[in-house]
């Protein structure tokens, strides 16, 4: 597989972004959406911001608090044990028994990078889209974005106790925001709608995430409004000893080529280890697998890919097809962003059909 990295790789790390408080710290810019308004590339970034610790044995944790709409700050001491620090990401409280976390240590939220182009961007200075609600609390994370006529729905993992669901909102001109609410509910993210109707349904790929029996797969299911969605599919499952044997999950919208929709989607390793790959899903019939990677199309290679926050991660959010060229726009290291340009007719050669 030939990939062509911009030489201006990576072209988003968080020094780029300016914080929102003056209190906080960007510590990624990554894992953006991707959208083309007015001749420019839009990347709506996932800005993660943590507040900023004038003492080691305080770590802090941000939480969106609805009733005010402001952040509350949660200080905790290193030396607590009833927390566990090893994950810079959360915070686990060892007496609940259970490996699901008590706080993160930063709050994600949306915001704009614009460009002529696709190489050097420009930040906006504010939010985008920022937390809101009661499921929105600990932040929002790797939006995706949808073009259906001239409305953009951007989509994105809402993160709080209660779970982790996947809300939407919409916008035509990248200014005013209407907001839909939660469309997935917990535990699920990952989600992905296709660009138009297909057979007169809506389709969106999604990946929930069993707590009892089964694994973090891809799943389909269908829509009349985008809103509400039913008669769920089990898609694509993982693989043991491959690239994609720990957890698989839809990376870019899915578009279209002569052979069938592709999907570029991610897949990790046991060991967290994040790949892309592609499948090729049936025209008329999204529901039909008719090809997959054996091996994956894309993964981490170079220095800015190995390490950062979580290293050894390439991870899409959104491309841009011009032709036989796709520009898959993707965060690297759960730190900054970075763009590659592979051709489409390659990577439906390397697919093994099924």
């Amino acid at each position: 597989m030939n990939i062509y990295r911009y030489e201006e790789n990576p072209l988003i790390t968080p020094v780029d972004v300016k914080p929102h408080r003056d209190d906080f710290e960007v510590i990624g810019a990554f894992n953006a959406g991707v959208a083309t308004y007015n001749s420019e590339t839009l990347l709506l970034l996932r800005v993660a911001e943590r507040p900023i610790s004038t003492d080691p044995n305080i770590v802090k944790a941000p939480i969106f608090n609805p009733e005010t709409k402001q952040l509350d700050i949660i200080n905790l001491r290193r030396d607590d044990e009833r927390y566990d620090f090893s994950d810079p990401r959360v915070i686990r409280n060892r007496t609940q028994g259970s490996s699901s976390f008590e706080y993160l240590t930063s709050i994600s939220y949306v915001r704009i990078a614009r460009s002529k182009d696709g190489h050097h961007f420009t930040i906006d200075d504010k939010p985008f889209v920022y937390p809101s609600t009661s499921l929105e609390t600990f932040g929002i994370e790797d939006p995706r974005v949808t073009q259906i006529d001239d409305t953009y729905y951007i989509y994105f993992s809402g993160v709080s106790p209660a779970g982790i669901g996947e809300c939407m909102v919409s916008t035509k001109d990248f200014v005013t925001v209407e907001h839909h609410g939660m469309i997935f509910h917990p535990d699920n993210k990952d989600v992905l709608i296709f660009p138009e109707k297909i057979n007169g349904k809506y389709y969106a790929l999604h990946r929930p995430s069993p707590k009892s029996i089964g694994d973090p797969e891809i799943w389909i299911a269908e829509s009349d409004n985008l809103l509400y969605w039913g008669n769920h599919k089990h898609l694509l499952g993982l693989r043991e000893g491959k690239w994609d044997s720990g957890r698989i999950g839809g990376g870019a919208v899915p578009f279209k080529t002569e052979k069938g929709w592709l999907e570029l989607y991610h897949g990790a390793t046991k060991d967290h280890r994040y790949c892309m790959g592609a499948v090729l899903l049936d025209l008329n019939d999204p529901t039909k697998i008719i090809a997959r990677s054996e091996q994956p199309v894309m993964e981490p290679e170079a220095d800015y890919e190995k390490k950062g926050f979580f290293g050894d991660v390439v991870f899409s959010c959104g491309v841009s097809v011009e032709g036989d060229i796709v520009k898959v726009y993707y965060g690297v290291a759960d730190t900054s962003m970075a763009c590659a340009e592979l051709s489409v007719k390659e990577i439906l050669d390397s697919l093994v059909y099924v």
